[in-house]
C-alpha cells in the first residue's frame, strides 16, 4: 500500500493511496494536468485511478476535479452536501452528476481490494469528511482541513500505519500577517483550519509503536514554513504527555506543489 502527497498546500491538495491493484486520488485540487504529472512521477496515469474521493467543495480540493473525472471517466465518491455544493456552485467546470457517488461518514465502502472509512470533520463546508483507507491489516489516513479535534476525531485515527495530517499554520504568524481581521477568525476557529500546535497535540494521542510515518500537510503560504510546521509538531510530541518523542517516528512536511517522497506500509 502506497501514500503519496502530489500537492498539498492551502493552493491546491490532492494526495494518491492505493494498493498493485487499486489507485486513489483523494481531492484534485490542482490542474488535470499537474495531477496527471505527479501520476506519472509515480508510474501511473489518469486512466489508472479507480476513484476519487473528494474531502470537501473548497477550490483547493476540487479545482481539477471536473477535467480529469470528464478525461478518464473516473468515478467521484462525496457526502451528499458535498455533491450539491459542487453542482450548484462548480460552475461550467463542475462534474456532471453522474459521475458521483453519495457517501455516508463512518460507512465503510469498498473500491475494489481497498476500504474507504470517511470520517466527519469540523470545516466551513457543507459536510466536509477525511478519509482512512485500508489494504487488508494495513491502514493509512489523510485528514485535513479540520478546525477543531475531539475524542471522536482521535478513535478515528487510532491504529494508523502512515497518516498525512493538517498542520495548516503557526498562530503567531498568522496573527500578524496580512489576512483581514475575520478571515483570521475563521481560520482559528472551530471549523477552520488545524494549527501546528494542535497537530502535535492530536498526535500525541494517537502515536503507537507501529505508526511508520506520519506527512504533515496543507500548510499555509501565508501563515506558516515548513521548518516551523515541522519543529513546532516535534516540540508538542517530545513535550506532550505521551510516552514517546518525536525521534521515534519518522515526521516529515509535504511539498506544495510538487510529488512527495512515497510512503509503504
Amino acid at each position: 500500500m502506497r501514500l503519496c502527497s502530489i500537492a498539498s498546500g492551502s493552493s491546491g491538495n490532492c494526495i494518491y493511496v492505493g494498493s498493485d491493484a487499486t489507485h486513489l486520488l483523494v481531492d484534485v485540487g490542482i490542474s488535470g494536468k499537474k495531477a496527471e504529472a505527479g501520476l506519472n512521477s509515480l508510474g501511473l496515469a489518469g486512466c489508472d485511478i479507480d476513484g476519487i474521493l473528494v474531502t470537501h467543495e473548497h477550490s483547493d480540493h476540487i479545482a481539477g476535479l471536473g477535467v480529469l473525472c470528464r478525461k478518464y471517466e473516473i468515478p467521484i465518491f462525496a457526502t451528499k452536501g458535498t455533491i450539491q455544493a459542487i453542482l450548484k456552485n462548480g460552475g461550467k467546470n463542475a462534474p456532471e452528476p453522474s459521475f458521483f457517488h453519495e457517501i455516508e461518514a463512518d460507512s465503510k465502502l469498498i473500491i475494489k481490494d481497498l476500504a474507504v472509512s470517511p470520517m466527519r470533520i469540523s470545516h466551513d463546508a457543507a459536510e466536509p469528511v477525511a478519509y482512512r483507507i485500508g489494504y487488508g491489516a494495513k491502514k493509512v489516513a489523510v485528514c485535513t482541513d479540520l478546525g477543531v479535534y475531539n475524542d471522536y476525531t482521535v478513535e478515528c485515527l487510532k491504529g494508523m500505519d502512515a497518516l498525512l495530517l493538517e498542520a495548516n499554520h503557526d498562530v503567531n504568524m498568522l496573527q500578524v500577517g496580512p489576512y483581514p481581521y475575520y478571515l483570521k477568525q475563521r481560520i482559528l476557529g472551530n471549523k477552520g483550519h488545524l494549527s501546528n500546535e494542535n497537530a502535535g497535540r492530536l498526535l500525541s494521542r494517537i502515536l503507537h509503536d507501529n505508526l511508520k510515518a506520519i506527512v504533515l500537510g496543507h500548510l499555509s503560504k501565508e501563515n506558516n514554513m515548513p521548518e516551523l510546521a515541522y519543529e513546532s509538531v516535534r516540540m508538542e510530541i517530545t513535550l506532550g504527555d505521551c510516552p514517546y518523542t518525536a525521534e521515534d517516528f519518522p515526521i516529515s512536511v509535504a511539498l506544495r506543489s510538487e510529488p512527495s517522497p512515497v510512503i509503504e506500509v
